[in-house]
């Protein structure tokens, strides 16, 4: 028998070793999102007549969509959610560029322990973290009011009307100022000393390096940081979930996703919950995609 040519023998190597990937992708993302498509046209309808009338899983092509948007309760939850963004983002991204400015500046002590203690909260579970900011809240267990008490000031309000915001923005930023951080300081470390000693030969300070040289050259780090915290946003559950409990101003629907756990598994209405998913992760790619688009020209150079 004529042995294959080595090229033959070998072309079927890359098949195999991304077989794997392809499998785990199929079975854990794609074979998901096709049944949660099924499934939101989808719905339970009476049939029959009397007390001799089943339900049945029929076909209802759009209803649940249209049921979902026009749910007032599920638009509540993005406007709460849009209000936790504006707190969380900003401040979760401008932490993180500071510390990474920091960590860059040549004159910065400790930068591996300091790198360490910023990152650590990041690895810590958010249903962890949540509970542990959530006792630190409580006007029982808080150090905070217990501070504030013996001062003769009063309790703070942690998880009251004006602060669950900022309180639960608190637990995100806390959690993701660390991964951020590393982003945009491995970018800066990418950047050529060179451009550093040229811009202090022409008489820049540090601050100026930042601002004119550091900050514009990290801008696509900047944009992937930012990116990320939308769809973190996005996808916000497991804090308010944690917190509810200890506070009357958390609702089951609070957010979006703990609207659609609600009519999934409280209500059990799988096929409106669906219908629900699959409209917050289109919304959640065209919001994506619009910011891509948007910071591209400026971030990449108008790469496409």
């Amino acid at each position: 028998m004529t042995a294959l040519p080595r090229a033959e023998r070998r072309s079927g190597a890359p098949y195999l070793f991304v077989a794997p990937a392809v499998l785990l992708f199929v079975a854990f993302l794609a074979v998901p999102i096709g049944y949660a498509i099924y499934l939101s046209a989808r719905g339970l309808r009476l049939t029959g007549k009397g007390i001799f009338g089943t339900r049945e899983e029929v076909f209802v092509g759009l209803d649940n969509y249209v049921k979902t948007l026009t749910d007032p309760g599920f638009f509540a939850g993005f406007g709460r959610l849009a209000i936790y963004g504006l707190i969380s983002v900003p401040l979760t991204l401008g932490l993180a560029l500071l510390f990474a400015l920091l960590l860059d500046h040549a004159g910065s002590r400790a930068k591996r322990f300091s790198r360490t203690a910023i990152f650590i909260p990041y690895a810590v579970p958010g249903v962890t973290a949540s509970l542990l900011w959530g006792f630190m809240y409580l006007p029982s267990t808080s150090p905070f009011s217990y501070l504030t008490r013996e001062l003769g000031l009063g309790e703070i309000a942690f998880l009251g009307a004006g602060g669950i915001y900022p309180s639960l923005a608190n637990i995100a930023v806390w959690g993701g100022v660390g991964f951020n951080m590393i982003i945009i300081f491995t970018s800066l470390r990418g950047i050529p000393s060179e451009l550093y000693d040229a811009a202090r030969i022409d008489g820049a300070s540090e601050w100026q390096i930042a601002w004119r040289v550091k900050i514009p050259l990290v801008a696509p780090a900047l944009v992937l940081t930012g990116l990320f915290a939308l769809i973190g946003t996005l996808q916000v559950y497991g804090e308010p979930t944690t917190v509810k409990p200890m506070t009357p101003e958390i609702s089951g629907d609070w957010v979006p996703l703990m609207h659609i756990y609600r009519d999934a598994f409280v209500r059990d209405d799988l096929a409106l919950a669906s219908a629900a998913s699959v409209l917050l992760a289109v919304g959640t790619l065209v919001v994506s995609v619009v910011l891509l688009k948007v910071t591209q020209k400026r971030a990449f150079g108008g790469m496409q």
